[in-house]
C-alpha cells in the first residue's frame, strides 16, 4: 500500500521558515517526479513545486521563486520543502504528491497524494 506522509508544519510568524518532508512508501518510486501542492481555506489545490526523479529539474510557481526550494533524497524516497520568507498568503494545508514520469503540475495527473500538513503564517 502506497503510503506519503508530510511533517514539518506548523505556526510560524511572518518571515520565518519552515521545511516540510515528505516521506514515501510501499512500492518503488523510480521514474517518479515528486513534489507540493497547497489548499487554502475556500480555494482550489494550486500548485507549490515540483521537481524530477534525478533532481536535476525543479518547477515553482512564480508567488514563490527565490523563497521555497525543493529537494529530494531517493534512498530515503523523501521530498523536501524549505520555506523561507513565509507571508501570511502562504497559510495553507500543504499535500505531497507524486506522479509517474515528468513533472505536470496538474492535479489530476498525481498518482499518489499525502494527507496534508497544515502551515499557518501570522502577520
Amino acid at each position: 500500500q502506497v503510503q506519503l506522509v508530510e511533517s514539518g508544519g506548523g505556526l510560524v510568524q511572518a518571515g520565518g521558515s519552515l521545511r516540510l518532508s515528505c516521506a514515501a512508501s510501499g512500492r518503488t518510486f523510480t521514474y517518479y517526479s515528486m513534489g507540493w501542492f497547497r489548499q487554502a481555506p475556500g480555494k482550489e489545490r494550486e500548485f507549490v513545486a515540483g521537481i524530477s526523479w534525478s533532481g536535476g529539474t525543479t518547477y515553482y510557481t512564480d508567488s514563490v521563486k527565490g523563497r521555497f526550494t525543493i529537494s529530494r533524497e531517493n534512498a530515503k524516497n523523501t521530498v523536501y520543502l524549505q520555506m523561507n520568507s513565509l507571508k501570511p498568503e502562504d497559510t495553507a494545508v500543504y499535500y505531497c504528491a507524486v506522479q509517474y514520469g515528468t513533472w505536470s503540475a496538474a492535479p489530476a495527473a498525481m498518482d499518489y497524494w499525502g494527507k496534508g500538513t497544515k502551515v499557518t503564517v501570522s502577520s
